[in-house]
């Protein structure tokens, strides 16, 4: 596990980057920037051997640990500025994240149902799939949807996309 003082060591931080101080290997060389992307659209370090993603090494550089789950406030992967991190749970996260590529209704917790013919509002929280009602209009339903969300999410309510 990699600490604090080596990351700072390693690293300079600069508006959401980081920067080699040192010379890792021979085709790096100092003040470039630290990372590539990887498969799932983050950016990535490796430091002696072990890859580590880089919104982690840098809130460990800022606040000395590395939470199990990080969250970027925006949505936005790539978007490793201090301010943009923040501490969560694997439930805070998911409810951060943006509206399913598989969602068909365009609004993130509506889903159309068959048997009625109306739009139903559903959303998770606590691990507990809970229903607030079948609405005629989807205006109606996103209005509710939404408001669910801030209640039951509060500070992690995302509304389907990157902001």
């Amino acid at each position: 596990m990699i600490t604090q003082d080596q990351v700072k060591d390693l690293f300079e931080y600069r508006k959401g980057k980081l920067y080699w101080k040192i010379i890792p290997a021979r085709n790096i060389k100092a003040s470039g920037i630290a990372g590539s992307l990887n498969f799932g659209g983050y950016l990535q370090t490796t430091i002696k051997n072990k890859l580590y993603l880089n919104h982690r090494i840098i809130f460990l550089m800022f606040h000395g640990y590395l939470p199990k789950v990080l969250d970027h406030i925006d949505g936005n992967r790539l978007n490793n500025q201090i301010e943009n991190l923040r501490e969560a749970t694997a439930a805070q996260n998911q409810h951060n994240s943006k509206k399913p590529i598989t969602n068909t209704s365009g609004v993130k917790c509506v889903f159309w149902h068959k048997q009625t013919k109306k739009w139903q509002v559903k959303l998770k929280t606590n691990g507990v799939s809970k229903s607030f009602g079948l609405y005629n209009d989807i205006e109606v339903a996103k209005f509710i949807a939404e408001t669910m969300r801030y209640k039951y999410h509060g500070a992690f309510a995302n509304h389907g996309g990157v902001e």
